[in-house]
C-alpha cells in the first residue's frame, strides 16, 4: 500500500463548514483515476484547522467513497491524547493506515517526537506513515531519528522532503535505507521534486497536485518508477509554470485550492480562515496556467 502515488485531496469548506458534496467528489475523482492510495487530512487537507468531529466525518467520507483504494488518514495534533483520539476515529472509519506529523507550538526535541510515535504505535494496530514536513511543522527529522522510529512496530513508510538535486536525494535515500528495516518504504514530497525523488530510489510520491489532478501525477509516477526517468523529468519540467506559482504564492495549498475552484471541484474560497486564498489577480494567473497546460482536460 505504501508505494506509488498517494494523492492528498483538499478538504473544501463552504461558509466555514465541511463541504461534503465537494469532498466526496474529490475522493470519487481519485477513486476513478485509480491512484495507489488516498491520504485524507494531510497538510493539503488542512487537518490542523479542523475540529475532532470534522476530522472524524472527513475520514468516514473518504473511506466510504474510495472504493478499493486504500485510505490513509492524517492524525497529527498538538497533544498526544488528541492524536490518539484521531487515531481511534481513523480506525473506526476503516482507514488502512495513519499519517503522523509531529505538530508543535513549543519547539519539540527528538525525544519528544520519538515518544509520540512510540505511544501511537503501542496503542494502535494501524500502519503508520512518518510525516516529515518541516515547512509546516517546523520540526526536522535527523536520519538517526528516522532509524530509531523505524524500529517501532507498525511503522510502514517515511515521507521525506524533496530536493531539486537528484544526486543529493539519492545519497539521502541511501542513508535512510541503511538505517531502516526493508519493509519501511520511503516516500517523497514537494511536487516539483517528485520525479527526481522517485528516480533516486523513493518508493512513493505523497502528492499535493495528485489530490486534484491525479492524471498528471500518475504519468510522472509511472514513468519514474518504470525507469523512464527522462520522460518523468520532461513531464515535470512541462509543469514549471505551475511550480512557479507554488513558489510565488507561498506554497502549494493556495494554488491547488484555486485550481480546484477554477475547475468546479470545490466552492469559492474553500480554505479555512484565516487563510484567505488567492486574490482575483492571482486567480487569473492560475486560470491562465490551467489553460496553458491543459489542466482542465
Amino acid at each position: 500500500m505504501f508505494k506509488g502515488l498517494s494523492a492528498f485531496p483538499l478538504t473544501p469548506l463552504s461558509n466555514d463548514s465541511l463541504d461534503e458534496d465537494s469532498y466526496v467528489g474529490l475522493i470519487e475523482r481519485l477513486r476513478d483515476a485509480r491512484v495507489d492510495s488516498i491520504t485524507a487530512l494531510g497538510s493539503t487537507g488542512s487537518y490542523a484547522y479542523l475540529t475532532k468531529e470534522e476530522r472524524r466525518r472527513t475520514a468516514h467520507l473518504a473511506v466510504q467513497h474510495a472504493g478499493n483504494v486504500p485510505v490513509f488518514v492524517g492524525v497529527g495534533a498538538l497533544r498526544t491524547s488528541h492524536v490518539l483520539a484521531n487515531v481511534e476515529a481513523a480506525e473506526e472509519a476503516g482507514a488502512s493506515g495513519v499519517l503522523l506529523a509531529p505538530m508543535t507550538y513549543q519547539p519539540l526535541t527528538e525525544e519528544d517526537v520519538f515518544e509520540l510515535f512510540r505511544t501511537v504505535t503501542a496503542r494502535s494496530s494501524l500502519p503508520v506513515i512518518v510525516y516529515d514536513n518541516p515547512a509546516t511543522t517546523h520540526f526536522t527529522f535527523s536520519a538517526g531519528l528516522y532509524g530509531r522510529i523505524a524500529q517501532l512496530p507498525r511503522i510502514a513508510s517515511i515521507k521525506i522532503p524533496g530536493s531539486p538535486d537528484r544526486q543529493v536525494l539519492k545519497k539521502r535515500v541511501q542513508e535512510i535505507r541503511s538505517l531502516v528495516p526493508d519493509h519501511v518504504s520511503i516516500g517523497i514530497s514537494g511536487d516539483s521534486n517528485a520525479a527526481a525523488g522517485l528516480s533516486a530510489g523513493c518508493d512513493a510520491w505523497y502528492s499535493v497536485v495528485g489530490g486534484t489532478l491525479p492524471g498528471i501525477a500518475q504519468r510522472i509516477t509511472q514513468a519514474a518508477l518504470s525507469g523512464q526517468h527522462t520522460e518523468a523529468a520532461a513531464e515535470t519540467e512541462r509543469l514549471e509554470p505551475l511550480w512557479r506559482l507554488f513558489a510565488e504564492f507561498g506554497g502549494s495549498l493556495r494554488v491547488v485550492a484555486a485550481v480546484a475552484e477554477q475547475l468546479g471541484l470545490g466552492p469559492a474560497k474553500s480554505l479555512p480562515l484565516p487563510i484567505q486564498g488567492l486574490s482575483p489577480e492571482q486567480r487569473a494567473r492560475v486560470a491562465g496556467v490551467i489553460e496553458e497546460l491543459g489542466l482542465g482536460i
